[in-house]
């Protein structure tokens, strides 16, 4: 008993599982497993200082899982231990959701964890959860995981710790659990369906294992633990240097926003990445291109080594190409990046091109009205501001001038996403608007003129950004392509009497934290 209660111990301590006034969930089904660990972490409980509660869930799967609550938590109160019961709808949630019985059973395992530690944690404390699976477990997940053809995250198998979740019992194989149960007189429930075949798992636990011990090496399940351990240490470091590669060649746009690689899965918009980042290693840069698929999807398990080797023929071709991947990702190459994005649909029709005929086809707004739709043009008539997916937040004011606001030009913003404008230059209605036929830009003070088409071209915009853009226009003149040039006619000179400032914040294109000067 001593010597596995310190093993555990040792273990709890290596990969600092549990801190002192932490509160930890211990999920327990009543099996041997998990009683094991609800009476080690008792003791612990002791040197540790640490609070505890036992959330037991019952799957509604088989017809004595009544049995297993009622002994669950009589032992709990013999222990003084909190205990909550959770029933669920195992079945009918992976019918719903599209799962497997297992995979379901898991989310909800750890949705019911989640709610009780909410409900009963204090303000700012630190919550764990406690589950039981051990080395043999292990093992079982890392041969799954060959068999499917897993790289090395998935042989790592289980963690020691994955965030919130610890695993104490990853130390101990089975058979030392079982005796640790004998020697403690401890009683535990057998769960029926341990006992069959229909779930792979098992079939990996009854037939592969015990025959590799017997006929391959005694000591085979212990070998596999150490060995991910090492895969895991592995694993740590390419994360790593994925990571950082991710955030030198990898450009998001989240909800509107640029974020880094902290951002949360699922929350990703669109993707661009630097054809440079084929100069590093493939180990690393598939991991990288592997890391921008799993932004743009719910689970990876759709996601093979075919779809990461597309990409990368992709990112290696010159010219356009276009291909689509699972979860309706679109990847298309234009110049020297690769762009990733899942299908939207737009909600209202575009302004057809040409120029706007009628008040229709215009949004006019009144003064420092905040938008936030898919409307193609709007008037500008300051101040005002207007907030647009994906682009960011316009704001426009008007600047009368004054004593010392002019003095040989060294007040006028070079930042790149602000702007003023020689207002009374302006000849027609100011629109934000996307581009049209025709547009132009003078670009020069001898008010030479280029088109809008041929200077986004020459300055390498992808073609989905040009027709997405919106652009600061009088009439077919273009005062303002954001983020990239202003036009020479507009521009504020000694005689301005008023100034327009246009400002734009956030955004694929926007940020006032920048400061490139054009």
């Amino acid at each position: 008993m001593s010597t596995i209660y310190n093993k555990v111990k040792r273990f709890l301590d290596k990969y600092r599982m549990i801190d002192r006034d932490d509160l930890v969930a211990v999920g327990v089904s009543g099996g041997a497993d998990s009683v094991c660990l609800l009476h080690l972490l008792c003791l612990l409980r002791e040197e540790a200082d640490f609070r505890m509660l036992v959330v037991h869930v019952d799957h509604g799967v088989r017809a004595d899982s009544a049995e297993d609550a009622s002994y669950v938590e009589a032992l709990c109160e013999k222990l003084g231990v909190p205990f909550y019961l959770r029933k669920v709808d195992m079945d009918g949630y992976a019918a719903v959701h599209k799962l497997s019985s297992e995979e379901a059973g898991r989310v909800l395992r750890y949705t019911a964890f989640e709610e009780v530690l909410r409900e009963q944690s204090k303000e700012g404390q630190s919550c764990k959860i406690a589950v039981a699976h051990n080395c043999n477990d292990r093992a079982e997940t890392m041969l799954f995981h060959m068999f499917r053809g897993s790289g090395i995250r998935g042989l790592a198998s289980i963690r020691p710790v994955n965030g919130a979740v610890i695993r104490p019992l990853l130390c101990l194989e089975r058979k030392e659990i079982e005796e640790y149960l004998a020697l403690n007189g401890l009683r535990y429930c057998h769960d029926s369906t341990n006992e069959e075949d229909s779930y792979t798992r098992n079939r990996i636990r009854h037939h592969i294992l015990p025959y590799a011990e017997k006929e391959i090496c005694t000591s085979a399940i212990t070998h596999m633990g150490e060995l991910a351990e090492i895969l895991s240490e592995t694993e740590c470091y390419l994360e790593g240097q994925t990571r950082r590669l991710y955030t030198i060649y990898v450009k998001e746009n989240t909800d509107g926003q640029e974020h880094n690689a902290d951002k949360q899965p699922g929350e990703t918009v669109s993707l661009c990445i630097d054809k440079g980042l084929l100069v590093e290693d493939p180990v690393l840069y598939k991991r990288v291109l592997l890391t921008c698929l799993e932004r743009l999807t719910p689970y990876r398990k759709d996601i093979t080594g075919r779809h990461i080797a597309s990409l990368v023929q992709l990112l290696e071709k010159d010219g356009s190409k276009e291909i689509r991947l699972p979860y309706g990702i679109r990847a298309y190459k234009e110049y020297d990046r690769l762009y990733l994005g899942r299908d939207t649909k737009e909600t209202a029709e575009p302004v057809k091109s040409g120029k706007p005929e009628g008040a229709s086809a215009v949004h006019r707004m009144t003064s420092r009205e905040v938008v936030s739709d898919s409307c193609q043009v709007y008037e500008i008539v300051p101040p005002m501001e207007i907030r647009l997916p994906e682009e960011g937040r316009f704001s426009f004011h008007l600047i009368e001038k004054g004593a010392g606001i002019l003095q040989k030009e060294q007040n006028i913003p070079q930042n790149r996403y602000t702007k003023w404008f020689d207002y009374d230059k302006i000849t027609t209605s100011l629109l934000l608007r996307k581009r049209q036929p025709g547009d132009y830009l003078t670009i020069d003070a001898a008010m030479h003129t280029k088109s809008v088409k041929q200077y986004m071209i020459n300055e390498k915009i992808p073609k989905m950004r040009r027709d997405s853009m919106h652009l600061l226009a009088d009439g077919s003149h273009v005062l303002w392509i954001p983020g990239y040039r202003i036009s020479q006619k507009y521009k504020v000179e000694e005689n301005t009497e008023r100034i327009l400032e246009v400002r734009l914040e956030g955004g694929s294109d926007g940020g006032t934290n920048r400061s490139v000067v054009e």
